[in-house]
């Protein structure tokens, strides 16, 4: 089973309806829905979206988004040695960094984002979910 870890940006499509990268993102929640792949993500972001989703509808909107979600993904933890990789780490977003190493120390080998060059200094796949959804449509021919 492919494991991979979802950036914020990536729910953020899905939630929101953002055009036009909602329908990559509602792809590849679909394919987690059908339990084809394992979704991962950090507290960090659910910090982040909720944030975020407030900003744009209401608390208790923003709150059933999250439920809802929670639902889709398995939620990792973030650990001191976590943020002690992240703050010796020489990636330019501390946050971005915090969210590359909680994967890694995981055993997630893919993190799929809409800012690829967030991740540059990654030792582990980053793709978008367009790319990704394309790699499994080629794996399967």
């Amino acid at each position: 089973m492919i494991k991979l870890f979802i950036d914020s940006d990536i729910i953020l499509d899905m939630l929101a309806e953002r055009e036009p990268h909602y329908i990559h993102a509602a792809r590849l929640f679909t394919l987690i829905n059908q339990n084809k792949i394992i979704a991962y993500t950090s507290p960090l972001i659910f910090a982040n979206l909720h944030y975020l989703l407030k900003k744009q509808t209401t608390n208790i909107a923003a709150l059933k988004s999250l439920r809802k979600l929670k639902t889709f993904v398995k939620i990792l933890s973030i650990d001191e040695r976590v943020i002690e990789q992240s703050l010796n780490s020489e990636f330019n977003d501390f946050e971005d960094a915090i969210q590359y190493y909680t994967a890694v120390n995981n055993g997630i080998s893919l993190i799929v984002t809409r800012n690829k060059m967030d991740y540059k200094r990654s030792q582990i796949d980053v793709m978008t979910a367009e790319e990704f959804l394309k790699s499994l449509a080629a794996k399967s021919k």
